[in-house]
């Protein structure tokens, strides 16, 4: 296909605090379905950035204040528009199932992509991006090679002083996927594990068994916000929400019993949500 010429964008990031200390930062002329989310914590000893875009432009370069306290690149999976900006940072941490470089399927071109990820060509338009910054071609776009500095597994903990997150190795939409929890916020950044959205499980790496039980494990952690992927924030009612519609449809017989407010007097729920008989 001959791609179209596209307008040329200097501005090619969207920054945004949405709440203390948390920033998002996305892509406006990305489509929707590669429209990431980079999300960037200040702590009081380091800095935390999670997920790196698609790369098209340099985030260093761009936001050189992100870079100042030599942050650390939480990879929650191997996507294209999760790791492209993961070669500019020094501290990359990961699941040892994602890696990064020319295995990752990349492309701008949307029947490609499809290709190679595992998706109906006709769920995509044919060009991703309907700008570019300045001397970038969709043509020429890749992912560039970056190895974990440090391999990340369920359990471990992400310290930046003021903030301890711990790692939730929640496998399914990848086998590397991971969520990045912090015990005394709730807050939660998800990556594709979870955002308000079609969830995708029938890509060429995905295993929807695995997704079921990381949906339930999900369900009963104590998560107050939700800080996706894509898209933007939602709380935990919303989580539990998509969460049942998920298993309704994959996984009926694994359904937990209805949620019910409870008072601090009572019992505490038991895994899965259900409350104790």
């Amino acid at each position: 296909m001959t791609t179209p010429i596209l307008p040329a964008r200097h501005a090619w990031f969207r920054r945004e605090l949405v709440a203390p200390g948390i920033e998002r930062i996305d892509e406006p002329h990305v489509h929707e379905f590669l429209r990431s989310n980079i999300w960037f914590i200040k702590g009081r000893d380091r800095d935390l950035v999670v997920d790196a875009g698609l790369g098209v432009a340099s985030l260093h370069d761009t936001f050189p204040d992100i870079f100042i306290r030599d942050p650390i690149l939480a990879v929650t999976h191997a996507h294209l528009d999760h790791v492209g900006s993961a070669h500019e940072f020094a501290d990359r941490r990961m699941h040892r199932h994602s890696q990064i470089g020319g295995q990752t399927a990349a492309s701008l071109l949307g029947p490609e992509l499809a290709a190679l990820l595992g998706l109906d060509a006709a769920q995509l338009p044919a060009v991703l991006v309907d700008a570019v910054p300045a001397r970038f071609t969709v043509e020429s776009y890749q992912i560039k090679t970056a190895p974990a500095t440090s391999t990340v597994s369920d359990g471990d903990v992400i310290n930046l002083g003021d903030r301890h997150l711990l790692v939730l190795h929640l496998p399914g939409h990848t086998p590397g996927s991971i969520c990045l929890l912090d015990d005394e916020s709730g807050d939660l950044f998800s990556g594709d594990v979870i955002y308000d959205d079609i969830l995708l499980d029938e890509l060429h790496e995905s295993d929807i068994d695995q997704y079921v039980a990381s949906m339930l494990r999900l369900r009963s952690l104590p998560v107050r916000t939700v800080y996706p992927g894509h898209g933007y924030p939602f709380d935990q009612s919303r989580m539990i929400e998509i969460i049942d519609n998920y298993l309704r449809i994959r996984a009926p017989h694994a359904m937990p019993r209805k949620i019910r407010c409870r008072s601090e007097h009572e019992p505490p729920t038991a895994p899965g949500g259900e409350l104790p008989a």
